[in-house]
């Protein structure tokens, strides 16, 4: 019998994780899972991610003053995975549960809080509990050690604000995306941006946005083509990010007002010259860049006195204080980035499994880079066990035990005559069965 789920946390189908924490409670946190072992992790890289998305760093944001220092629980040893579950949190230090004392019988224009109270029967009224934005600061955990595992690949996911407050930016430098404080590709836009959130900021009120997302290096064939499309898996995880509203990709809505040769992409040397479609064709990457964009709402919490209704349904107006953002659209350029590499990592490693049965040159090629990927992961945990082996024999002998050259070719024998078995039970050549024990050793 199937157990139905009581709140969806959990996300991915190789590469698995699950998100725990409140806004107010004493941390927020993710478990991975299925990481392969033997990785090396750039925890600064990792660090840098989480900075991104931090409160307090700028003034179009919330003041909240959280540095979000992850700290990892396991999984990780001496800056490598070891394959076991990785455990990151980040404890809370700065929530100031006092400003929401006088809502919890009122709902919030705009939040979860009715839906949530009505579903469940009690609500965290500090913050919003699981619904609050900070539960995005374990996706961005997640999201930046799948990062670092794409990078390997050649993949960049790279998220900024294309729109703010019906500022719309006109170019395109991606190298200034970072050097302003809206993570907007246009300098002279990005300077409108921070006006216009200051100004509405100041009446009590906030706006929303566009963020447009480019992702090159990607091989082609990543997704199905029926029910795991990526452009179905990409927008259920952007749609998931509190905040958004709408997903389009690469033309989006344009392309209903477009005729069948206006939308087609252009086909040369096995390359797609254009990007009408987004870099995506039933369902499946094409190798061209991806190019899609999501529509954020103004954030919900503001100072602006709206009507709502209390607990028991009667009509009353209400004033969010606190310290809350006065547009999301800059912060959530880290969340995008995040859920983006976990849905193309997920989908590369189930790619990864697919045994081609094709005699073309290029898959064979791309069947022999799978392998080797496999093999290099298993040598890798082969050398970890092998570590914990040795420190458990040293630890029981008073000296460390050497191995003699004859117990060395005994031990070697063993293995090939083993290999040996192995063959025979799957019907393969025993010679090039040894060769390939030969080469790993």
């Amino acid at each position: 019998m199937k157990v139905q789920k009581v709140m969806g946390s959990t996300f991915g189908e190789n590469f698995k994780l699950i998100t725990f924490g409140e806004s107010h409670g004493k941390g927020v946190g993710v478990v991975m899972d299925n990481v392969k072992p033997g990785i090396k992790l750039d925890m600064k890289a990792l660090q840098h991610q989480m900075n991104r998305r931090r409160p307090g760093q700028s003034k179009v944001v919330t003041p909240r003053n959280e540095a979000d220092q992850i700290q990892i629980l396991s999984g990780i040893f001496e800056g490598k995975t070891t394959g076991a579950p990785i455990c990151m949190v980040v404890f809370n230090k700065d929530q100031d549960s006092s400003k929401y004392d006088n809502l919890k019988k009122i709902f919030r224009p705009g939040h979860a809080d009715f839906c949530f109270y009505k579903k469940y029967g009690i609500r965290d009224h500090r913050g919003g509990g699981r619904s609050s934005g900070r539960e995005t600061l374990a996706r961005v955990a997640a999201g930046a050690v799948a990062l670092q595992m794409l990078k390997g690949k050649g993949v960049k996911i790279s998220a900024y604000c294309q729109e703010i407050g019906g500022i719309a930016s006109t170019k395109y430098d991606p190298k200034e995306i970072e050097n302003n404080i809206v993570r907007c590709p246009d300098k002279k836009a990005a300077v409108k941006m921070v006006d216009r959130i200051m100004a509405m900021a100041k009446i009590g009120e906030s706006v929303g946005g566009i963020i447009e997302v480019r992702i090159t290096g990607l091989p082609v064939g990543l997704g199905d083509p029926v029910f795991d499309k990526l452009e179905a898996s990409l927008t259920k995880a952007i749609i998931s990010i509190g905040a958004t509203k709408g997903v389009e990709i690469g033309r989006g809505f344009e392309s209903a007002r477009l005729l069948g040769s206006e939308n087609n992409d252009a086909q040369k040397k096995k390359k797609f010259n254009e990007m009408k479609n987004g870099g995506i064709l039933g369902g499946m990457s094409t190798g061209a860049d991806i190019v899609l964009r999501l529509a954020v709402k103004p954030t919900s919490s503001i100072t602006k006195k709206q009507f709502t209704e209390d607990i028991k349904g009667n009509n009353t107006t209400i004033q969010v204080f606190g310290r809350h953002d006065p547009c999301i659209c800059p912060r959530i350029v880290p969340v995008v980035e995040a859920m983006i590499a976990l849905v193309l990592y997920d989908k590369l490693c189930f790619q990864q499994r697919i045994k081609y049965s094709k005699t073309t040159l290029a898959h064979k090629k791309q069947l022999v880079k799978t392998i080797d990927e496999e093999i290099v992961s298993l040598l890798a945990e082969r050398e970890l066990v092998l570590g914990e082996y040795a420190e458990i024999e040293n630890g029981k002998a008073k000296k460390p035990k050497k191995r003699t050259a004859t117990q060395k070719k005994a031990d070697k024998e063993k293995a090939l005559k083993l290999i040996e078995r192995i063959a025979k039970r799957a019907g393969l050549d025993q010679k090039t069965a040894q060769k390939v024990f030969k080469q790993i050793l």
